[in-house]
């Protein structure tokens, strides 16, 4: 799969209620917005990038690239960050990533793009862990953009999980060693413990 015909999308819709209502992706970390280093680890990995926010728009415009609120109101999740990444998508796969991931590997979209065509799937999943301690990460997802009517319908229907939206397709599993790059920032304690651990 020819990665520049991939959008990545970062998700960075939702309230932030776990870190006092304030916009996460907007939060200096290491002298930056959050979203802005989500933004250059995700970036070389794809052909083109655009930001999914409801509110704070102008100040992920100066991101330069593409900003879109849900189509659906009333923040209603990530699914529906990936619905409105999926209507404005112009190639042929959508992968996402949260804004408040800012350790993301380098090697995301490429590896979830070999463990989709391996098992021709409909979407790609990031996994970490073994047994008792296996993780799957649903909003690191390269998807087919092609999938655009069936998730309408799923959440048309009131649904919102990830994980029971893609148990009805054909997911490839791809396992990451490296947990860490999968750590996201949820509240202003992990704010400054990942500050200090720089």
């Amino acid at each position: 799969m020819d990665t520049s015909q991939i959008t990545g999308l970062i998700l960075a819709g939702g309230r932030g209620t776990r870190m006092g209502t304030v916009d996460k992706g907007l939060q200096q970390f290491r002298d930056a917005p959050m979203a802005l280093h989500v933004l250059m680890r995700f970036a070389p990995q794809v052909g083109y990038v655009m930001i999914n926010a409801n509110q704070n728009i102008a100040p992920y415009e100066g991101f330069s690239v593409p900003v879109w609120q849900d189509e659906i109101q009333g923040f209603a999740g990530p699914l529906a960050g990936l619905h409105t990444g999926m209507i404005h998508c112009e190639t042929d796969y959508l992968v996402t990533a949260p804004c408040d991931s800012p350790f993301l590997p380098k090697d995301l979209v490429a590896r979830l793009a070999t463990g989709l065509e391996e098992e021709d799937a409909d979407l790609a999943v990031a996994v970490t862990g073994t047994d008792e301690t296996r993780q799957p990460h649903p909003v690191f997802c390269l998807v087919k953009a092609s999938l655009l009517p069936h998730l309408t319908l799923y959440l048309q229907e009131g649904g919102r999980k990830f994980d029971k939206w893609y148990s009805s397709l054909n997911v490839a599993e791809v396992h990451f060693d490296d947990e860490d790059a999968f750590r996201n920032i949820n509240t202003l304690d992990d704010l400054k413990k990942y500050e200090a651990s720089a």
